[in-house]
Order: C-alpha cells, then sequence, then structure tokens
C-alpha cells in the first residue's frame, strides 16, 4: 500500500524531526515478541529477549503489538529529543474516542468489547515503561547517538536543499511530488491511502528498530509523521571502537575514546551519553582537540556535528597495535 500525505505551504515549513524513545521501545518489543525484525538485530535479541520473559503484562503488550500497531502507542513528540517519561504522559492522555477506534480495528472487536482507556492505558503505560528500564535504557546512550547523528545530517541537508532534496535522500520508497509525499509500500502497491498533514507539518523520526522499513502514521491526531531508518544502525551491535593504547598517555583517555568515537558525525550530546562524561566536559576537550587540528566541527544554527580530521585518522592509525 502506498501512503500519500498531502502537504499545505503551512504544513512544508513545519518539518521537523524528533527522537522517540517510546516509539524505539515498542518496536523493539514487536521485534522481541517474534512479528517482525531484521537479521541486523539478531545479537541484540538473542541477549534481550529472555529479559522479557518475566513481564506481568506480557498478554497485554504481545494484543497490541501482534498485528497492525495502534496510532495511540506512537504520540507525536512535541519537542526533538523528549524524555520517556514525557511521552508515556501523551499516552495516558490519549483522548477516548481515538483510543476505543484504534483499539477496537487493532484487535477487531466493537461496542462493549473495547475497554475504556482508564483500564488499559496506565497498566500499558507502566509496562512500556519497565520495558523501556529494562531492554532499552542499559543501551540508550549508543541508540540515541546513532538517532542524533542521523538528525544532525537530515538537517544539514535540510537547510542546504530544502524538503526536496531532504526527501530525495531519506530512504528509497519515500518520493516527493509537488506538494505531495508519497511512501511507497511492499505489500498491496496499488492501493493508496490518503493522510492530510493539514496545517500541522510533518514530524520525522529516525529509527533503530523500524530499520530497514519506513513507517507512516496513518492516523494522525495533529502532525503527521514518518519513521524511517537512521543511518549506521547495521554498526550499532558491534563492540564499540577500543581507543589505541599508545595516545592515551599522551593525549588522556578522555581525549583518545573521544577521537576513536568520532569516526562518525556526532553531536556533543551524543558524545556526552557515549563517553559517560557531561556536556561541558565534552566541550573543553573538543577545544582542545580543535586546537590541535584533530577534530573539525560545522555548525547550522543550533546543531553542531564534530567529526575527527584526516590528521587525526592517520594518528590513529600510525597508533594502532
Amino acid at each position: 500500500m502506498a501512503v500519500e500525505i498531502r502537504f499545505t505551504a503551512a504544513s512544508v515549513a513545519k518539518v521537523r524531526f524528533a527522537v522517540s524513545p517510546l516509539g524505539e521501545t515498542v518496536l523493539a518489543l514487536r521485534i522481541l515478541l517474534g512479528t517482525a525484525g531484521h537479521a541486523v538485530h539478531q545479537p541484540w535479541v538473542r541477549t534481550t529477549r529472555p529479559l522479557l520473559a518475566g513481564e506481568r503484562e506480557l498478554p497485554l503488550l504481545r494484543a497490541l503489538i501482534a498485528g497492525a500497531l495502534p496510532s495511540f502507542l506512537f504520540p507525536v513528540p512535541e519537542e526533538r529529543l523528549p524524555s520517556l517519561s514525557t511521552e508515556l504522559d501523551l499516552l495516558r492522555a490519549t483522548g477516548g474516542d481515538f483510543f476505543r477506534r484504534e483499539y477496537g480495528a487493532v484487535l477487531g472487536v466493537a461496542g462493549e468489547d473495547v475497554p475504556e482507556p482508564a483500564a488499559v492505558l496506565p497498566r500499558l503505560a507502566e509496562a512500556l515503561h519497565r520495558c523501556y528500564e529494562l531492554l532499552i535504557a542499559p543501551r540508550w546512550g549508543r541508540m540515541r547517538a546513532v538517532l542524533e547523528a542521523d538528525v544532525g545530517r537530515r538537517a544539514l541537508t535540510l537547510v542546504d536543499g530544502g524538503v526536496q532534496a531532504l526527501f530525495a535522500e531519506l530512504h528509497r520508497d519515500i518520493a516527493w511530488d509537488g506538494g505531495q509525499l508519497v511512501v511507497h509500500g511492499r505489500r498491496s502497491p496499488h492501493s493508496v491511502y490518503t493522510v492530510d498533514a493539514g496545517g500541522h507539518g510533518l514530524v520525522l523520526l529516525p529509527s533503530v528498530f523500524n530499520w530497514p522499513h519506513v513507517g507512516v502514521d496513518k492516523s494522525p491526531v495533529a502532525a503527521a509523521s514518518i519513521r524511517y531508518p537512521a543511518v549506521g544502525v547495521g554498526l550499532l551491535w558491534e563492540p564499540p571502537p577500543q581507543a589505541p593504547a599508545g595516545l592515551a598517555p599522551v593525549l588522556g583517555r578522555t581525549r583518545t575514546a573521544m577521537l576513536a568515537a568520532l569516526a562518525e558525525p556526532l553531536t556533543t550530546a551524543a558524545l556526552a551519553s557515549r563517553l559517560g562524561i557531561t556536556p561541558s566536559a565534552v566541550s573543553q576537550h573538543l577545544g582542545a582537540l580543535r586546537g590541535a587540528g584533530l577534530v573539525s566541527t560545522q555548525r547550522k544554527g543550533r546543531t553542531a556535528l564534530h567529526l575527527r580530521t584526516e590528521r587525526a585518522n592517520h594518528l590513529l592509525g600510525d597508533s594502532a597495535p
């Protein structure tokens, strides 16, 4: 099925990015429950799936996630980097009519067989919180670094080339045609579903666990949303690169680890999460490394991406054991 997202001039001006820990938790559960997933995630699945066995709300989660996913599981973030608690508050606040319609459509029930939101949403929110802490939180720093790096790259494309350039590189199944965005489906390619973004805009969410596919919210309450596969997911479950031992006595362990991490463009926040230090400490170390010609920084508005230079590449190569 192809999905057409129709835009007004106002909605085109409101294209933005966000990272969703709640969305990633739901999509991770879908993989762990055996209803989706790609081979790239198997290293994570093998070590993580056994942890889910003790979840007391597993029947509820399985019922809601086994097939088509209800839209109320994916409230559109109102900020770029929301906390899980903020997203769970949005989930709990799902409107009654919207909840009943989505719940009934997903489970194939109607009328008195559809429970009241108050009977489901608090339990669901608590279960998703537990699943996040157990399954996602231990690796969220690295996941978030991948997602933030992707947002940084896409934001630069949007600034430099506009929405047409952005959508041209976002995914092979996404095409921009004037005032209409088309997401081509792999199943039932000749059927078309239309989503009207109105004046609410479009939120683009890079995803680890939806990789390598594109997901579209077909029942948006306000802004339309697309989840697209983030660049770098294929390397996510590999062991983190080891900093060359020979450099640590000279640069210090933190700066050496920073150079090793900056084989890919990362934001200050992503570096802080990956290295387990504060953003202010990252900024101080980056200043020293830039002064030595080992790191370059590109700024576009409020976004700053850091990448090691060729000089640093040679230094790391020369010092590798």
